[in-house]
């Protein structure tokens, strides 16, 4: 059974709107604009995120103004060819946008997801033996198109996400994530790049009884 609800994808954000507002794409008239949000961790760092907006949602804010905001939307992917390659490139769709006064500390940072594993999980050790689990999940929505979120799971939900299997159906929840790495090129040099996923607090199986 194929699940298509708009519960099965929800983020909610608190924090400060990091960059100006830049034109992205238009379709059927409505035009989006990309922005970036800035939200803090426990450990006095920080998540900066990417954002999609809607011109209809603008009224709903002052951005010269209001830099800290309130956000509730979606983690969504598409393909975007970058020297010839597929990337993959994930954004926060943003369906509700209100500023506030001030954040929250408690769970700025939020998102559940439900659906299927779609690639063959990667288990792993770091040199220190801390365990984790690569997972790339499908989340699908109207319209026969779905979301592809990569995740990142520790500990001992790394030892059962690692035996998770292509189609099975999962609930997620956790925190969306921005990681620093290096990337080398072809000249041997290093490059900063950034990459965004999922970093998973809880996991859950879906059982065929409960799709039912």
């Amino acid at each position: 059974m194929i699940i298509v609800k708009d519960d099965t994808n929800v983020v909610n954000l608190k924090g400060e709107l990091e960059d100006e507002l830049e034109f992205s794409h238009e379709i059927f008239g409505e035009k989006f604009y990309s922005t970036k949000i800035r939200i803090h961790r426990l450990s006095n760092s920080y998540d900066v995120l990417p954002m999609t907006i809607s011109e209809r949602l603008l009224e709903e804010i002052d951005f010269e103004n209001e830099k800290l905001v309130s956000v509730v939307g979606q983690l969504r992917s598409y393909n975007k060819n970058v020297d010839n390659r597929n990337k993959l490139v994930l954004t926060v769709f943003v369906r509700e946008i209100k500023p506030v006064e001030e954040i929250d500390t408690k769970d700025p940072n939020s998102i559940f997801l439900d659906g299927y594993i779609c690639k063959i999980p990667i288990y792993r050790k770091t040199p220190l033996g801390r365990e984790i689990t690569d997972l790339l999940v499908a989340i699908n929505r109207p319209y026969n198109k779905s979301d592809y979120i990569p995740s990142i799971i520790w500990g001992r939900n790394a030892k059962f996400a690692k035996t998770l299997q292509v189609g099975d159906r999962i609930q997620m929840w956790g925190r969306v994530q921005s990681r620093t790495y290096d990337k080398r090129t072809d000249t041997g040099n290093a490059v900063k790049k950034v990459a965004y996923e999922v970093s998973v607090s809880k996991i859950k199986k879906v059982s065929l009884e409960e799709e039912e």
